[in-house]
């Protein structure tokens, strides 16, 4: 009888009820936005880092984080030096360019890469052939509707797109590395070096013989160097987070709270034939409250399905810049907050309409 009581109420009046569900997803889709994007960016740049083919990872000593790279603080005379190192099978060099984040310009030498994890895989045109050629992956070429052979202007200099390669390994743009050595004004140096060893069960062995060599570097195994594109080591992302799930919960406590005292209102005379029945406070209290829960209920279902719609147009309208994915497991995370939210937000409500007076809510026009 409850269930069917607290049913009739939200039928009754479909366009508030609707409206509240409506407001109850915005901040359930908020979070699992927040959360997919960062999961999906950071997920994407783990992957292309490992493609490349490495064991161990050579970055300048003011690096601390694996998304803190920029400049080219190591002079590239120290891969001849680490490619002499014992168990160090390849050595290679690179530097980046930061045009927009998160979107950097790869300067690389080509025969190096090749060499190390096999190339890139070529969708349209060819590898570098000239100094100002430039390769850029099929999301980046969707995105920008770059085609080969067109003139693509970046950094204040022309580039020819030489090719159009597949996505997934290392860069979204990639450049000869002399040229944007010449074009950063860093001739004979580099971002950081990517070491292959002999054997990849020599990673910790060949990444301490290297700290050691190089004391003004900072020395990562390609498993630590990944391991930190993590949510925590991004600033501030986690504070933002908190931010937005407390956003969330004033969002949904104010839509319950308006929703269910306009409905109190409302059903003055019903929760007066109710009491006058014999209905407890608390029963009173327990119709309000779960109205409140079936719409966040409803809220956290309409989140989930407008998060999918989110990934789906961030895949289509901005594929290389940003990158989002679902995750399921913090359904229950945004879920909870909805919860909460309701149960509060429905309070006020609630002893509002347990505390009526019998006489006085059948007597109300």
């Amino acid at each position: 009888m409850t269930g069917t009581l607290v049913l009739a109420n939200l039928k009754y009046r479909p366009i508030r009820s609707l409206i509240s569900i409506l407001l109850m997803g915005v901040p359930v889709t908020l979070i699992l936005a927040l959360v997919g994007l960062s999961n999906g960016m950071l997920e994407d740049a783990r992957s292309r880092q490992r493609a490349v083919g490495a064991d161990v990872v050579v970055r300048g000593s003011a690096a601390t984080s694996a998304i803190s790279f920029t400049g080219a603080p190591l002079p590239q005379g120290y891969v001849d030096v680490i490619q002499k190192q014992p168990h160090v099978k390849m050595a290679m060099g690179v530097m980046t360019h930061n045009i927009e984040l998160p979107l950097v310009i790869l300067g690389i030498d080509m025969k190096k890469f090749d060499a190390m994890n096999g190339g890139f895989t070529y969708l349209e045109g060819h590898s570098f052939e000239g100094p100002d050629d430039v390769l850029v992956d099929q999301l980046y070429a969707k995105q920008n509707h770059v085609k080969v052979g067109q003139t693509l202007p970046l950094m204040g200099h022309k580039w020819h797109v030489a090719g159009i390669i597949r996505s997934g390994k290392l860069a979204r743009i990639a450049v000869p590395l002399s040229t944007l050595q010449e074009l950063d004004a860093a001739p004979n140096h580099v971002s950081q070096i990517f070491v292959q060893a002999d054997n990849p069960a020599y990673a910790d062995a060949v990444a301490q013989e290297l700290a050691k060599l190089l004391p003004d570097t900072h020395v990562q195994t390609m498993a630590e160097f990944t391991a930190a594109y993590d949510a925590n080591n991004i600033p501030a992302l986690k504070e933002f987070t908190i931010v937005i799930m407390v956003l969330g919960v004033v969002i949904g406590f104010l839509v319950i709270a308006l929703s269910m005292y306009m409905s109190v209102l409302q059903r003055t005379r019903e929760i007066g034939i109710l009491k006058s029945l014999g209905a407890s406070k608390t029963f009173i209290l327990f119709i309000v409250e779960a109205e409140a829960v079936l719409v966040a209920l409803g809220g956290t279902i309409l989140g989930i399905l407008l998060s999918f719609g989110v990934c789906w147009l961030i895949r289509v309208l901005v594929p290389a810049s940003i990158q989002m994915v679902v995750v399921p497991s913090w359904w229950p995370n945004a879920g909870g907050i909805t919860l909460v939210a309701a149960l509060l937000g429905a309070l006020y409500p609630g002893f509002t309409a347990a505390s009526h007076d019998p006489i006085e809510a059948l007597a109300y026009e």
